[in-house]
C-alpha cells in the first residue's frame, strides 16, 4: 500500500492574498501613522538647532536638558502646578459626567414617559450642534453668575448631562442590556434607585469607563474653553501652559515646548491603557447594540 502523501497548500485568506501580505501592509501603515509620535519624543532629547535640521527621530546625543527647562517654564509657577490644575478641573467634570450621564440614560432606555422620544430626538439633535455656538451665551451667563475666571464654568454644565454623546453612548449600551434580573430584583422588592445601583451600574461598567476614558482625554486637551473663562495665571491647566510657553519669549525653545508636549501625553496615554480592555468593549458594544 503507497503511503499517502499530504500537500499542504500555503495558508490564504478570504481576499486571496496570504496572511504575511496582510501583516506586512497593517505593519507599515502603523509605522506611518505613529512615526510623528515617535519623532516627537525623539525631539524632546535634541537640541533646539538639531530639532529643524534633522528629520530622523532618534537624537545624535540624549540630553534632559529640555525637561528641565521645560517643567521650570518662564513664569514663577512650574509645571507641576498646572497639572494640578488640569486634575483639578478634569477629576470633578468626570465624576459628575458619569453621574449625571448614567441617570439620564437610566431613565431614556428604562422608563415609559410623555415625550420621550421628542426629548430624545432633541438630545440626539443637540450632537450636530457646533459648540461655537453656545460659547458667547454660555459665556454671557457664567459672567452674570461671576463664575469667570474660576473652574465652575468647565465643571458644572457637565452635572447637567450636557455631554449628549454620553448620554447616547450609554442608552444605546442598556438597550443590549437584557432585563431579567432587573425583573427579578423587582420582585424581590428593589426601587429604581436601588436597581440602578446593585443591577445596572455593574453591567454599565465597560460604558462607563469609555466615558470615563473619554472625558478624560477631551477635557486634559480643551483648550478653548479654558481660554475663555480662565484670566489668572496660577489656575491655567497644561493646555493653556503649554501655549504660554511658545509665546513667551520672541524666540521659541521648541525642545522645552516639545519635551513638555511629551509629558502632557503621559496621563492621557496611560489612562487609555489601564482601561483598555473595557474601553474597547464598552466603545464597540454601544456602537452595535440598539
Amino acid at each position: 500500500m503507497s503511503a499517502a502523501v499530504e500537500i499542504q497548500e500555503p495558508a490564504v485568506g478570504s481576499d486571496g492574498r496570504t496572511p504575511w501580505l496582510r501583516y506586512l501592509l497593517l505593519g507599515a501603515t502603523a509605522i506611518v501613522m505613529l512615526y510623528p509620535l515617535l519623532w516627537l519624543v525623539g525631539a524632546s532629547f535634541k537640541s533646539n538647532s538639531e530639532i529643524f535640521t534633522s528629520a530622523g527621530f532618534w537624537p545624535s546625543r540624549f540630553s534632559l536638558d529640555a525637561y528641565e527647562k521645560g517643567w521650570k517654564t518662564s513664569t514663577e509657577y512650574t509645571f507641576a502646578t498646572y497639572f494640578l490644575n488640569s486634575f483639578l478641573i478634569t477629576i470633578p467634570r468626570i465624576i459628575v459626567t458619569v453621574i449625571s450621564c448614567v441617570l439620564v440614560a437610566y431613565a431614556f432606555a428604562r422608563f415609559e414617559f410623555w415625550g420621550k422620544k421628542i426629548l430624545f430626538s432633541i438630545m440626539v439633535g443637540t450632537m450636530m450642534l457646533p459648540l461655537i455656538v453656545l460659547r458667547l451665551p454660555q459665556y454671557l451667563v457664567f459672567r452674570e453668575l461671576g463664575w469667570l475666571d474660576s473652574y465652575l464654568p468647565l465643571i458644572v454644565p457637565s452635572a447637567f448631562a450636557t455631554d449628549t454623546f454620553f448620554v447616547f453612548m450609554l442608552v444605546q449600551f442598556l438597550r443590549g442590556i437584557p432585563r431579567d434580573m432587573e425583573e427579578a430584583a423587582l420582585i424581590d422588592g428593589c426601587n429604581a434607585l436601588q436597581l440602578l445601583w446593585h443591577i445596572i451600574v455593574p453591567l454599565l461598567k465597560p460604558a462607563i469607563i469609555s466615558v470615563v476614558v473619554f472625558q478624560f482625554i477631551w477635557t486634559m486637551n480643551d483648550f478653548m474653553g479654558p481660554l475663555i473663562y480662565l484670566s489668572s495665571v496660577e489656575k491655567y491647566p497644561v493646555s493653556l501652559a503649554l501655549k504660554m510657553s511658545i509665546g513667551a519669549t520672541e524666540e521659541v525653545e521648541w525642545a522645552n515646548v516639545i519635551a513638555i508636549s511629551v509629558v502632557a501625553l503621559i496621563p492621557s496615554v496611560a489612562v487609555f491603557f489601564a482601561a483598555q480592555k473595557h474601553f474597547i468593549e464598552g466603545a464597540t458594544s454601544s456602537g452595535v447594540k440598539g
